[in-house]
């Protein structure tokens, strides 16, 4: 049925954004956190994997489905600071951080919570439709 494939389609674009914000507010939390030693910090980023084989893909209604999306977490690149103060320094007084790009991760916030938003208004107006459509329907 077309209505429950545009449920489950607005289902996984909720699932992908939250995942988004989640990847992206992790990496601003991480930005100004000291690596440990020996230990890179981990930068997340969603992935939305699709099915391995080609007739799992199309399925019935010749339509690729996605699975479900995933967080995932790569090694962070490192910047480094001198402040020899820091407990988390090295002998030189170096301090390794993950070098996180600002810029490039509020405007990840930014577009994932509109997206949302957008899932979520979707999502909305189909299930209003759907419960006017019984309503409709019972009036008989």
């Amino acid at each position: 049925m077309v209505v429950d494939q545009i449920f489950s389609a607005t289902r996984f674009g909720l699932e992908y954004e939250r995942l988004r914000l989640e990847a992206a507010s992790h990496n601003i939390a991480i930005a100004n956190t000291p690596n440990q030693p020996g230990h890179p910090a981990r930068l997340m980023h969603v992935s939305a994997p699709y099915a391995a084989s080609f007739s799992d893909m199309i399925g019935d209604t010749g339509h690729s489905v996605p699975s479900q999306p995933v967080m995932l977490a790569d090694d962070a690149n490192t910047r480094e600071e001198h402040d020899p103060t820091d407990p988390a320094a090295d002998k030189n007084g170096m301090v390794s951080y993950p070098r996180v790009d600002m810029v490039t991760e509020m405007s990840a916030l930014m577009d994932a919570s509109r997206a949302y938003e957008a899932n979520v208004r979707a999502f909305n107006t189909l299930r209003s439709m759907a419960l006017h459509a019984l309503d409709v329907g019972g009036n008989s």
